[in-house]
């Protein structure tokens, strides 16, 4: 009993050691970076598309909006879902990062079964691998021609 409570300890302080060939968080730049999309729209709004902190990014829900913010492709679910990842790959091209970087995605929608119905074409977007994630029925998004917001996570191993 003593050798495998030993073997834990040790096991466990070995773990707990930092690895010296990632950054520490010193050396890489810990001043969070803000990115607007659609500058106007975001100001009016309060928020920002994305924020880069170190190696990570978060991505705000992107919606099927055109530079005004007034919704676009009413009603069809799927040109929505296209629109929302075409502003998502704006913002990875931004931090030169792509879909393949993306370890979180969460998508809410306004009708599950019709996402369901078009949720196939995420093949054409993750080619290598799925990142982790949840998909929500809502009751409403921020304005009611709204049928879906994808919000992202990345990880930059650069």
């Amino acid at each position: 009993m003593k050798k495998i409570v030993m073997v834990s300890v040790i096991f466990f302080l070995s773990c707990a050691q930092p690895n010296k060939s990632e950054k520490s968080s010193d050396e890489c730049n810990q001043n969070p970076e803000y990115f607007l999309l659609r500058p106007e729209v975001e100001k009016g709004f309060g928020y920002s598309h994305a924020v880069k902190i170190c190696n990570q990014i978060k991505i705000s829900g992107a919606v099927s909006m055109d530079e005004s913010a007034n919704p676009t492709a009413v009603g069809d679910m799927e040109q929505q879902m296209k629109n929302c990842y075409a502003d998502l790959k704006k913002v990875l091209d931004h931090y030169n990062a792509t879909f393949d970087d993306v370890v979180v995605e969460n998508i809410f929608t306004t009708d599950m079964n019709r996402f369901l119905e078009v949720a196939s074409y995420r093949n054409k977007i993750y080619t290598k691998h799925f990142p982790t994630g949840s998909w929500l029925g809502v009751k409403e998004l921020a304005f009611p021609e709204f049928m879906i917001e994808i919000e992202l996570e990345v990880h930059l191993n650069k």
